[in-house]
């Protein structure tokens, strides 16, 4: 379930420790959010989709693999993927070192508290 406490639009600045790694928030405009995101080596986040948002995820180190709805392919430094608005998706790091991604969302309303949570690996 979902902390009621995040439904506050993102901020410059903002991060959070996860059971599967961090991420930070490094920009943030009146239609857009700019997040780095590291995962932690052999964890997963969630599968999940969003209401109200899309992503764009570049991969700027590591490498790992990635489910949107249902098509999974793997991604290292360089790979670029989109998720589309209401699309299920996943992210997984399956090497050595840690994965990390820029994630730039687009859509009207930007904020954890738009994470659907289909299955996880945390229980939350």
């Amino acid at each position: 379930m979902n902390d009621p406490r995040d439904c506050a639009a993102y901020a410059t600045g903002q991060s959070d420790v996860r059971p599967w790694g961090r991420w930070l928030v490094v920009d943030k405009g009146a239609d857009f959010a700019v997040k780095r995101i590291e995962v932690n080596p052999g964890q997963r986040l969630s599968l999940q989709y969003h209401a109200f948002r899309s992503e764009h995820w570049i991969i700027v180190g590591g490498k790992g693999a990635v489910s949107v709805d249902g098509r999974e392919w793997t991604v290292k430094t360089g790979s670029y993927v989109f998720v589309p608005k209401s699309a299920t998706h996943r992210v997984h790091n399956t090497g050595p070192e840690t994965l990390v991604l820029l994630e730039v969302q687009t859509g009207e309303r930007l904020r954890e508290s738009d994470i659907v949570r289909i299955e996880d690996d945390y229980s939350r």
